[in-house]
């Protein structure tokens, strides 16, 4: 028996309506702080950092929609609106904590350093992409950066954070994990699962839910009858916050105390942020069917970019000045780097069949000749990349096929 509950003699139920989560604030909408409220510790430069972080995804973001649009890139997704929540929390950590996002989080690899090159080369899936152009846009992922690379079953990075938690409490250096998620994810076993074992074996691990309002068009209010996600913490005995997603500083003071709990203590921690998606939630997706362009608007009069702009304003930290040239050089930045990103080749071929193995078996090096060989004989079928005589492309291939056969100058 673990229960620690009273005896009773009447049959009274409970529902859980006896309790009642607050959301967590400290931030107004015009930059000033609610009445009662205590700022977290925030100088000048870390705050500039966030914000910074926070303008680069904003227009990251739109640049890379619209070239999606124009058929240059094949998928994409915003964190348009989500900003605070992924930065404000990744500000709140060690550097050397691990990150598992979902795939909305490229804001916390922008607050990290993560260049603008870097994205673009695993957007467009080049010669310099990490992961080599095996995976679709958007599923950045990191080493040096302590970003673990992204993948797109859903929820299955939750109890894999329990995992490494574990064993960064195994290793006593002082770091935690912290996990990204919508409700959507919430309602998969997976997250049940990590709950669980996080609890169980005291993992330093912080599960931070971005609560945006629907699971791709399904609304939150048609995904649980209960008050949101934070109320599941009570069944693992987890401490819980519900914080305002939006509000740069109350996201970034409760992670940082769900930090001190996770490391300090080994305490997992379920913070629930509630904020939302203003854009759609893929390229391949139209809000315009499932929700209002009223309620749209209603949000945005909420941006989180604007209401830490303001406080900055009124810190004398920020004025109009800085704002349009950081526009401006986050802008030109952005084209830049796309344009050449775009022109880079592909990975090698012969990448696709290495980091598996340790040596290629034979059966794949079989069926990497006979590809190569294909692509040689009929090079009209493929992009000029595919086609390039580049030796590190090509090497290897078939000696009866025609080496010059349709090739030619890029």
């Amino acid at each position: 028996m673990t229960t620690t509950a009273q005896t009773t003699h009447d049959p009274d139920f409970l529902s859980g309506d006896e309790f009642s989560i607050p959301t967590y604030g400290v931030l107004s909408q015009d930059g000033s702080l609610h009445p009662g409220a205590q700022a977290p510790e925030l100088d000048k430069d870390k705050a500039l950092r966030i914000y910074h972080a926070m303008v680069a995804t904003r227009v990251l973001d739109e640049r890379m929609l619209a070239a999606q649009r124009q058929g240059r890139l094949s998928f994409y997704m915003q964190c348009t609106g989500e900003e605070a929540a992924v930065i404000g929390s990744t500000a709140a950590l060690d550097d050397s904590d691990m990150i598992m996002a979902q795939y909305r989080e490229q804001g916390a690899l922008a607050y990290r350093g993560f260049s603008t090159d870097e994205f673009m080369n695993q957007l467009f899936g080049n010669e310099l992409d990490y992961g080599k152009g095996r995976q679709m846009p958007i599923h950045y992922g990191s080493r040096k950066l302590h970003y673990m690379t992204i993948s797109s079953p859903l929820a299955t990075q939750i109890p894999q954070a329990t995992g490494y938690a574990y064993g960064q409490k195994l290793a006593g250096e002082g770091l935690c994990t912290i996990v990204y998620f919508g409700e959507g994810a919430a309602s998969e076993g997976d997250f049940h699962a990590a709950l669980n074992m996080a609890a169980v074996h005291e993992a330093p691990v912080i599960f931070f839910c971005r609560n945006n309002g629907y699971a791709i068009s399904t609304p939150s209010v048609e995904q649980f009858a209960a008050d949101g996600v934070a109320p599941r913490a009570f069944g693992y005995r987890m401490h819980v916050i519900r914080v305002d997603g939006n509000d740069i500083l109350a996201v970034y003071r409760a992670t940082q105390k769900a930090r001190r709990l996770a490391v300090e203590q080994n305490k997992p921690v379920l913070i629930e942020a509630m904020t939302y998606r203003l854009a759609a939630h893929s390229s391949s997706d139209d809000p315009s069917g499932y929700r209002s362009r009223k309620e749209e608007e209603a949000w945005r009069e909420k941006d989180p970019i604007l209401r830490m702009q303001r406080w900055l304003e009124l810190k004398d930290w920020w004025n109009d000045d800085e704002e349009k040239a950081l526009q401006d050089r986050l802008r030109r930045e952005v084209l830049d780097t796309m344009k050449r990103a775009e022109k880079r080749p592909p990975p090698p071929l012969d990448s696709m069949v290495t980091d598996v193995y340790a040596d290629v078996t034979p059966t794949l090096q079989r069926q990497l000749d006979q590809l190569k060989a294909h692509i040689r004989r009929y090079p009209e079928a493929y992009p000029k990349g595919a086609r390039s005589l580049d030796p590190t492309l090509l090497a290897g291939a078939d000696s009866t096929t025609d080496a010059d056969d349709g090739q030619g100058e890029d």
